[in-house]
């Protein structure tokens, strides 16, 4: 249980003697703390960080220059970090602060310190507004708490196994799609040597490229990898989420957008990629139909093993829901209309990743918005003719208090993917892990 309590502000260290150059320096604080808030808003986390540490070095005794260094933090992942330069703001707070306590029960939470994470929320409940109450979902975030509580003892029955550092760089790996003789592991990553090299403007992290690693008998494990994929990978943001039973259709998701190029995606559009007879990849085309790529966000494609029925992600629907899962039918060689699956599996937040059994019957998806551990939790709906069943949390051996997303079932090697977050030291990254499922029983 943390120690920390709403009367601990009484140990703040005393403020300098006032000077016009700790004024000078005061006022310079509060202006780079904007000025970071601005960039923060917009996405721009790292620049955000930057005038927030400058606010930091100017005036050591601004709480709210470390509670935003805390924030950023927690933003790019370095959840010890989020941490330190929270209970920093909470010393230095001449008032017991809601916003300050709420950061430190998440990044309590993120690293699973989960008494100490319900402690702060409860402080976080007492001081915040309703208005912030609502805006953060406390509610969900204490429920959440119980729920990962509830099952910290419950029996580890499979392995889970971190794949090996072919695989995982450090940087955000993600989204593995195996072959069908289990040779070929396609995964995305966010990694400097990404074709072009470039970042994202918004969360300044390199784009995505997909990436091939083969296996390799000799050493019993995943090969060296690669993205030189020729025409699979744009400069732009490319992720493969699907590949065809065969090998040689596969199921992308891209985003040129920002590019200066000709031919781009008017936001991430769903797109399709042909292996020739060489071994190479024709240029991913978007597919042509209205009901399937919009101006808005769609992705993530799964699809069963006959190729005419497809899942997918969107958040067209904004309005009513953040992001949903869509399905669309083959009508002859050219797709149907996509329509919305169910309020019953689909909610109000943010549902992502679908997977699909190749027999069209179980659909596993991520939500952030149903009984879970923490950030996205892995669940399974079943397909019963005109309707699905309430969809069932995969539970701890699956999940974790972190996002848990791009889950992959391969009952055939008896083993499933997943990518989560991975704590090492005060920073986090994404990382893809395999799970041992000899004899699981989807729930």
């Amino acid at each position: 249980m943390s120690n920390i309590s709403l009367g601990a502000h009484s140990n703040i260290n005393p403020l300098p003697t006032d000077s016009s150059s700790s004024i000078i320096d005061r006022t310079a604080a509060l202006y780079l703390v904007e000025e970071g808030k601005k960039a923060f808003n917009e996405g721009r986390t790292r620049d955000a960080l930057r005038r927030f540490r400058e606010a930091y070095v100017r005036d050591k005794y601004s709480y709210r220059a470390a509670y935003w260094i805390g924030e950023a933090h927690y933003n790019l992942d370095n959840y010890g970090y989020a941490l330190k330069y929270a209970k920093i703001a909470e010393s230095l707070s001449e008032a017991t602060d809601g916003d300050v306590f709420y950061l430190i029960g998440k990044a309590y939470h993120r690293q699973n310190y989960l008494d100490s994470a319900r402690w702060n929320y409860e402080l976080a409940e007492i001081q915040l507004s309703t208005a912030k109450k609502n805006a953060y979902n406390l509610k969900q975030n204490l429920d959440e708490i119980d729920y990962a509580i509830k099952h910290k003892d419950a029996e580890n029955k499979f392995d889970r196994i971190l794949l090996n550092d072919n695989v995982n760089s450090g940087y955000d790996d993600y989204s593995t799609v195996l072959s069908d003789d289990g040779k070929e592991l396609f995964y995305v990553s966010r990694r400097p040597d990404t074709k072009g090299g470039n970042l994202n403007p918004g969360d300044q992290r390199y784009f995505e490229d997909i990436y091939l690693s083969k296996w390799d008998d000799e050493i019993g494990d995943w090969g060296t990898p690669s993205n030189d994929l020729k025409r699979l990978n744009s400069e732009g943001f490319d992720a493969i989420s699907h590949l065809s039973p065969d090998g040689n259709t596969a199921y992308l998701t891209v985003n040129t957008s920002i590019l200066d190029v000709k031919k781009k995606t008017r936001s991430s559009d769903i797109c399709v990629s042909e292996r020739t007879k060489e071994d190479r990849w024709s240029t991913p085309r978007p597919i042509k139909n209205k009901s399937i790529n919009t101006s808005f966000f769609d992705g993530a494609p799964t699809l069963t093993a006959d190729g005419n029925t497809m899942y997918f992600v969107s958040d067209r629907d904004g309005k009513k829901s953040k992001s949903d899962i869509y399905v669309v039918y083959k009508d002859g060689r050219s797709w149907g209309e996509a329509k919305k699956l169910p309020m019953t599996v689909n909610t109000t937040g943010n549902e992502t990743t679908p997977f699909i059994t190749p027999d069209n019957r179980y659909l596993f998806f991520s939500s952030d918005s149903r009984k879970g551990f923490g950030g996205y939790d892995v669940y399974v709906t079943e397909n019963i003719g005109d309707t699905w069943t309430d969809p069932v949390n995969l539970g701890p051996n699956f999940n974790t208090v972190n996002n848990d997303i791009f889950f992959k079932y391969y009952p055939k090697f008896k083993q499933a993917m997943i990518s989560t977050y991975r704590l090492q030291g005060n920073k986090a990254s994404m990382d893809v892990f395999k799970i041992l499922i000899d004899g699981w029983e989807i729930p």
